[in-house]
């Protein structure tokens, strides 16, 4: 069952309003950025007889993303230590947060992607973000893409007076509370994808043996971290662990 699909013509003029509206540019090669909402569910291939998907757009964009929010949070808190500018960008790129940026620009209406029951889609609007981020770096160069994605993306739609102030580090609340209360706790790995350029880790956090909560990530500690704030803020909902 395909979840997305527009005349060839109409699919360019959304990404071109989009590019335009939203991070306003225009693409020099609007083919890239077609190539960066494809999920590999829609995989083709060219004329050549390659597989054309986002995944190697996605590789790229991580590496570009990781270094344009290093280098502006290294200018926005110049007296701060590398513990502090590094626990940052974890926060800003982390799946979670890529994935919630992608709905709040309108990214996520824009991929191409396949329902299948055996799939898990989470991840589909972060990974796309990065390979968008992949695409602009090759269109535009660097400098071009850090103004883009400073100006028209981290200023407007991250705050990040918040995320400074956001707790992050929820294995060791749930550890050190499970330390307090006495239960056992463990992390095990169900599962990995080594299917993408990238293995992804699905990880479950148990409790007294009893499964909680379930993440899947690019490491084992970040699958085990999203697992573990899940767990964490079902807890506080259910009156388990009080609300600070």
């Amino acid at each position: 069952m395909f979840l997305f699909s527009l005349h060839k013509d109409e699919q360019e003029k959304s990404i071109t309003k989009f590019l335009k509206n939203v991070l306003g540019c225009k693409p020099k090669n609007i083919l890239l950025y077609k190539t960066a909402l494809i999920h590999k569910s829609r995989s083709h291939h060219d004329s050549k007889g390659n597989k054309v998907n986002n995944e190697r757009l996605e590789y790229l964009g991580d590496t570009v993303l990781s270094t344009i929010v290093g280098h502006f949070l290294f200018q926005k808190y110049p007296h701060q230590g590398e513990g502090f500018l590094t626990e940052m960008r974890a926060k800003i790129v982390s799946r979670s947060s890529l994935n919630a940026l992608a709905r709040k620009i309108g990214l996520k209406e824009l991929i191409e992607y396949s329902k299948s029951p055996n799939m898990t889609y989470a991840s589909i609007p972060g990974n796309a973000f990065e390979a968008l981020t992949g695409a602009l770096y090759l269109d535009k160069g660097y400098k071009k893409t850090y103004d883009i994605l400073v100006k028209r993306v981290l200023t407007i739609y991250i705050d990040v007076k918040e995320v400074e102030q956001k707790g992050w580090n929820y294995k060791s609340k749930i550890i050190d509370w499970c330390q307090k209360n006495k239960k056992r706790i463990a992390f095990q790995v169900l599962d990995v994808d080594e299917s993408t350029h990238r293995k992804k880790y699905h990880v479950a956090i148990f409790i007294d043996n009893e499964k909680q909560e379930e993440a899947t990530d690019y490491s084992i500690k970040a699958a085990e971290q999203f697992a573990s704030e899940k767990t964490y803020k079902r807890f506080e909902q259910e009156g388990i662990i009080k609300q600070a």
